[in-house]
């Protein structure tokens, strides 16, 4: 899962004891804050995938997902200059300048043409 966690995490997982697995385990921490009426949890949205990579198999998986996605629908996952340009939140000069910084490369090639893209939609 994807989790966020306040200030107090540290000392709560302080008191956590390892498991028989012998490992501290992320479900006795959320347990906690339950206990505690402070466990809030958001369901993802549709569109949302979620992938575990705690293995070499599941990272290989995670990879050949990303690719797929990022070449059916030509757009890069989790791009954060184009979720910032979208989102009003970089402007035009500041997205030219992270492609200036980039040089000559694949991904500044994509922000290049995500910028010509944006400036057909404006």
């Amino acid at each position: 899962g994807l989790y966020f966690y306040d200030k107090r995490v540290v000392e709560f997982a302080k008191s956590i004891k390892p498991s028989v697995r012998g490992e501290l385990e992320i479900t006795d921490l959320n347990r906690i804050y339950l206990e505690q009426n402070e466990l809030n949890v958001e369901l993802l949205g549709r569109g949302t995938a979620w992938l575990d990579t705690g293995t070499h198999k599941s990272l290989m998986a995670a990879s050949q997902f990303v690719q797929v996605i990022e070449e059916r629908q030509g757009l890069k996952m989790a791009c954060l200059e184009g979720i910032g340009c979208e989102q009003g939140w970089l402007s035009v000069e500041q997205l030219n300048d992270r492609i200036q910084f980039l040089g000559k490369t694949q991904y500044a090639d994509y922000l290049k043409n995500l910028l010509k893209r944006q400036e057909i939609i404006r």
